[in-house]
């Protein structure tokens, strides 16, 4: 796979003998990796902070501040760099807390270059994968864009196409989906693909009228027809002419006021407040609401007869977590418009971060989407969103109910600690060792040479019994 010549692997070593220093340098010098070094802990530290590389190595003992300490200040400032452990003297019981404390490997002295390239070509085939990504969602946002709406999912590619099929037809059009799913837009994409899309579209949210001014804001009202009229005014249907009115929340209108609305749906005029008359109205009809209308019309809250004019056609909007397929480009979009207005270089979410994101339900649809991304980009210090830049209560929920990425282990470091830890309990009987793991000797042998074995010299073998 050719990569990109700007796609550079950052790394640095930090390791108190020089000598091994310069080794690993030279090891891992090659194309598009940027090599960094550092024989003190505290200096390699800064270089961490200052340049978040991809890939830190760290010698377990060092004077001032050990391997493990160094390890545990880097996870907790970025999780997302993969840390290294170099050790002399293997043990067991620090492979595991190094694992568990974050460290992506623990490896011993003398390391295995064959090992450590393996490591830096998947960390590089990585980055070219999250570029890569990175501009087909871009692409993708292109092609699969419709009216200001996003998807490329089954039913949101349902939906584009309902909209198209029905928006040049439509006197009156209802729209559902609970809140926060993008009804409004929807709204805004039928009106723009109807004949109607040269005149206004004329915006109207029922759950703000106040019961005693709601047929002024309709209808309109003339002067002197209540205290307060000092002039006739245009309701909305009136300023509506020629174009559309967008009833957002229909379901919130008082019994009395869908009496008066579906007289003007039925006759195509209004009479203003006030006024004896009636007036001549040509304007398309689209109501939305996330209420359930025909529960509330069993409970006598909603005109039967109004309900059925409202949903000669109906467009239902679905859920975000009925779209989950959509996430990753409603993220990106996000991204980017809100890397633009911070004036940030905020480019990916970290894998944990995109693994809470898609388990969680979204009972605030696109909306709670858009503010999470918005607080996250907000308090993001560095190009990649974390957890920890998340609000609070789904990185919370995150660590509560889920382990982090630096508490998971491979199957394969499971597997040789186990086997390790067997081995030390059998006093290195390695025969013994694979009976009690119910695994042939060629198997034992295998999983203790699969992660570098350390060479003769190094550390002290167990004596081997016959």
């Amino acid at each position: 796979m050719t990569r990109p010549t700007d796609a550079k692997l950052h790394v640095v070593v930090i390791d108190d003998d020089e000598q091994h220093l310069k080794f690993l340098a030279h090891a891992l010098t090659q194309d598009n990796v940027c090599i960094g070094t550092s024989s003190d802990p505290e200096v390699g530290l800064g270089m961490v902070l200052h340049d978040r590389p991809q890939l830190v190595l760290i010698d377990l003992m060092m004077p001032g501040m050990s391997g493990m300490e160094l390890l545990e200040k880097i996870v907790a400032v970025d999780p997302a760099i993969d840390v290294l452990l170099l050790t002399g003297h293997y043990s067991t019981d620090s492979a595991v807390e190094a694992i568990q404390k974050g460290a992506s490997d623990y490896l011993t002295k003398p390391v295995s270059m064959e090992k450590l390239q393996d490591k830096v070509e998947a960390l590089l085939t990585e980055l070219h994968a999250h570029e890569r990504r990175r501009q087909i969602e871009h692409e993708l946002l292109g092609t699969c864009q419709f009216k200001g709406m996003i998807g490329q999912s089954p039913l949101m590619l349902d939906l584009f196409h309902r909209i198209r099929r029905l928006a040049p037809h439509y006197r009156t059009v209802l729209i559902t989906g609970e809140t926060g799913t993008g009804k409004e837009l929807v709204a805004r994409a039928v009106h723009q693909v109807s004949p109607a899309a040269a005149g206004p579209l004329v915006t109207c949210n029922c759950s703000a009228l106040v019961e005693t001014l709601a047929e002024s804001e309709l209808f309109g009202h003339v002067k002197g027809a209540f205290t307060g009229a000092v002039q006739d005014r245009l309701g909305a249907f009136e300023a509506a002419q020629n174009g559309a009115i967008f009833l957002d929340e229909v379901g919130e209108l008082s019994l009395p006021n869908q009496a008066k609305l579906l007289r003007v749906l039925q006759n195509q005029e209004i009479q203003r407040l006030g006024s004896p008359t009636v007036r001549p109205v040509n304007a398309r009809v689209i109501a939305a609401t996330h209420r359930d209308l025909k529960s509330m019309v069993e409970e006598k809250r909603f005109r039967e007869d109004l309900f059925y004019r409202l949903s000669m056609v109906h467009i239902h909007v679905p859920s975000l977590s009925q779209r989950k397929e959509d996430l990753p480009l409603l993220e990106r979009f996000f991204l980017d418009r809100f890397s633009e207005q911070y004036a940030k270089t905020v480019r990916v979410l970290s894998r944990r971060a995109e693994a809470v994101l898609a388990r969680h339900a979204w009972p605030g649809n696109i909306r709670e989407l858009e503010n999470v991304l918005g607080n996250a980009a907000m308090m993001a210090e560095q190009e990649v969103i974390d957890v920890a830049d998340l609000p609070e209560y789904l990185s919370a929920k995150s660590s509560a109910e889920t382990p982090s990425e630096s508490e998971i282990v491979s199957l394969e470091q499971m597997e040789r600690a186990y086997t390790l830890r067997a081995l030390e309990q059998v006093k290195g009987n390695k025969v013994r060792a694979a009976e009690l793991l119910g695994i042939s000797r060629a198997k034992l042998y295998r999983i203790l040479a699969g992660d570098g074995e350390p060479e003769v010299g190094t550390e002290t073998r167990p004596t081997e019994s016959p």
